[in-house]
């Protein structure tokens, strides 16, 4: 288990521009970037008997490590990313402590154990897995007894891949078909442990993961002929008869339906209604194949000019996701204004592809900003325990957007002399009252709060009692907007009795969004 904390220190970085003055230096970039993560090691040992084993630190964001061996001696010196450094351990077991540096100061502090020992590994334990989404790939875990890393050869012929002890190895094969995999423990001794298992490598045939979610888009913004994220127009035939020799079917995928055609020599779509397009600006098409080496061409249809299409690779094994300037058709003649049919040749013919989220659109025509300011609530005050309103006295907010490593930033701004938080790259983001002195909302019903965004596709709030342990139910719950409405205020009523939170002992509240801007103003609770 690795243990992380983060350090904030303040590092003074000094460019040396010849020829430039001071104030033509923006160094501003430099506070935003956040400390490292994913921070670890990679640790193996020689089989020898001696203890000497290699620590080369590892972490995204990272420019430099310093690490303490754990073992009461010195700690490194810093070295650079991708260094390596070497120790000699006595037989035991240890907590290897990695600090990795960032390019701004900021630190990520990780504690990692490894255990030394010169006894030759024992009790194997592998489990090999075919990747539930990514085909012809296969996950390795490993562990051991006594050991402090393995090797995997695929059986391929490509290299022998090392890992640490317990953690996983991931692998993608050219083609699929049964490969012999060897698992290889080492401990410190100079014995090694091996294990070998005949295992099937299967291609995924079909997508498993539903299409990337789609922005929330205003109606006006967007013609929508297939996807579950838009009103589409009614009465289109996906299957018309042309004459095509391609199979036709419909898969739901988490409650998202995606259109399946096989056996594609090319295949039309007869919209219900002639669609003008002169006013929107790309077309959008999600693709999955798991054909190799296939390409679509993609032709919208006009009554009065006839057809001309955009070819796209596609790449076989993940959602491929298009957004095709529309001048490229009109450059060739196409009018869009008249828009009856979509039709899709497959290169080369006879492959499957599946289909999500076939629209027309235009960049959003709704303000980036509120105009006016939230509505003014009316309830007595007597009646409501007030976070944040211009309207109410508020109870006391002891962290604001504190660093949780969330993307989000916050700033207060005043809308028509109303002061509102407006929350950017709202990813997830915290308010802490008081952990000393809890709010007790024992005695509420609701919690209200007023809202308003020019992109969220989700928005949810979270309610936490942290006088209880991880995993436990009254510990905290979140409930999430079942539809997210962008460009206007919204008031939003939540019964607390959908929180499954212990409510007489609150010390945070989260909200949660999809890396969106969202404004928030009176957020209280009430009865």
């Amino acid at each position: 288990m690795k243990t992380v904390k983060y350090i904030f220190s303040l590092t003074l970085i000094v460019f040396t521009l010849f020829g430039c003055s001071q104030d033509d230096v923006d160094t501003s970039f430099v506070d935003k970037i956040a400390p490292p993560s994913n921070v670890s090691a990679s640790v193996t040992v020689s089989q020898d008997n001696t203890g000497a084993v290699t620590i080369t630190p590892i972490g995204e964001g990272a420019v430099s490590f310093k690490v303490d061996f754990g073992d009461n001696s010195d700690p490194s010196e810093v070295i650079a990313s991708g260094k390596s450094l070497n120790h000699i351990y006595e037989e035991g077991t240890y907590t290897v402590i990695i600090i990795a540096n960032g390019l701004n100061g900021l630190s990520t502090t990780v504690n990692q154990p490894i255990e030394v020992s010169f006894k030759a590994p024992q009790n194997l334990m592998v489990t090999i897995e075919n990747s539930g989404t990514i085909s012809k790939t296969v996950n390795v875990t490993a562990s051991a007894d006594f050991a402090l890393s393995y090797s995997v050869d695929f059986g391929d012929g490509s290299d022998p891949v090392m890992s640490n002890n317990n953690d996983t190895t991931t692998h993608t094969y050219q083609e699929a078909g049964t490969y012999t995999i060897t698992v290889t423990a080492y401990s410190a001794a100079v014995e090694t442990t091996s294990y070998t298992e005949e295992f099937e490598v299967v291609e995924i045939l079909q997508p498993i993961e539903a299409a990337p979610s789609q922005p929330n888009r205003a109606a006006a913004d967007v013609i929508s002929i297939f996807s579950d994220a838009y009103e589409n127009i009614a009465g289109t035939d996906f299957y018309p008869n042309w004459g095509q020799s391609t199979t036709y079917n419909q898969i739901d995928i988490n409650g998202d339906y995606i259109i399946q055609y096989g056996n594609l020599n090319y295949q039309g779509i007869q919209i219900g209604a002639t669609a003008d397009a002169s006013q929107m600006e790309f077309l959008h098409i999600d693709v999955w194949t798991a054909n190799e080496n296939m390409a679509l061409d993609i032709y919208p249809i006009s009554i009065a000019t006839d057809e001309k299409f955009v070819q796209k690779d596609l790449v076989a094994g993940q959602w491929n996701s298009y957004d095709i300037p529309l001048s490229e058709f009109t450059s060739q003649g196409l009018s869009m204004d008249d828009i009856h049919q979509f039709k899709f040749d497959g290169i080369p013919g006879g492959g499957t592809i599946f289909i999500d989220n076939l629209y027309f659109y235009k960049d959003s025509s709704a303000p980036s900003a509120p105009q006016s300011a939230a509505p003014t609530p009316t309830l007595p005050a007597a009646d409501v325990i007030s976070i944040y309103s211009d309207v109410y006295t508020n109870i006391g907010i002891s962290e604001l957007n504190p660093n949780w490593s969330q993307t989000t930033t916050l700033e207060e701004v005043a809308i028509d002399g109303n002061n509102t938080w407006k929350y950017d790259q709202l990813n997830y983001t915290g308010i802490v009252t008081s952990y000393d002195n809890p709010t007790n909302l024992s005695e509420m019903t609701h919690v209200h709060f007023d809202y308003w965004t020019p992109d969220a596709t989700s928005l949810g709030l979270k309610l936490v009692n942290t006088s209880y342990g991880d995993g436990e139910p009254l510990k905290e719950d979140i409930e999430f907007l079942s539809t997210v409405v962008i460009g206007s205020w919204v008031s939003v009523e939540i019964p607390l009795s959908s929180f499954t939170t212990d409510r007489s002992g609150i010390t945070q509240l989260l909200f949660e969004s999809s890396g969106a801007t969202v404004y928030i103003d009176n957020l209280y609770f009430h009865n």
